[in-house]
């Protein structure tokens, strides 16, 4: 197995526990929910473009691995049979894996965010930020 395979699944671990946990099976046909955080919204884009690549048998694997993950989510062994699906289908696709490569955060990418003051705030990205005691959002 390559190292680049091997550097994407565990790059991805974090993103697809997470997915598994927030949207359990459901995750190849929900959409992006807002209410979930990003590493689950990620984890889950992960997981499908996975499963849009894999044909019917490779995709009830893919189900099967993470219906499991997701009803023990305390369980690394059924976290690491997911890992493995993933890295069965990178071995496979190489459109798969720049695809993933893409999708995930740059390797060794160093972010330093700075919050200073009473009730600062500091993100790496933010959609919406309300801050204050008495703040209203306006139409």
């Amino acid at each position: 197995m390559s190292a680049e395979i091997v550097q994407l699944v565990q790059q991805a671990a974090p993103y697809l526990s997470t997915a598994v946990s927030a949207y359990g099976v459901a995750v190849f046909s929900r959409a992006e929910n807002a209410a979930v955080d990003a590493t689950a919204n990620l984890g889950r884009r992960i997981l499908q473009a996975v499963w849009r690549r894999r044909d019917e048998r490779g995709r009830a694997e893919l189900e099967a691995a993470v219906q499991d993950a997701a009803e023990a989510p305390e369980d690394e062994d059924a976290a690491a049979a997911v890992r493995q699906q993933i890295k069965r289908a990178l071995r496979e696709d190489a459109e798969l894996r720049a695809e993933l490569a893409r999708l995930l955060p740059a390797s060794g990418e160093t972010v330093h965010v700075t919050a200073s003051g009473e009730r600062s705030i500091a993100a790496k990205t933010i959609t919406t930020a309300i801050t204050g005691d008495h703040t209203t959002i306006q139409p």
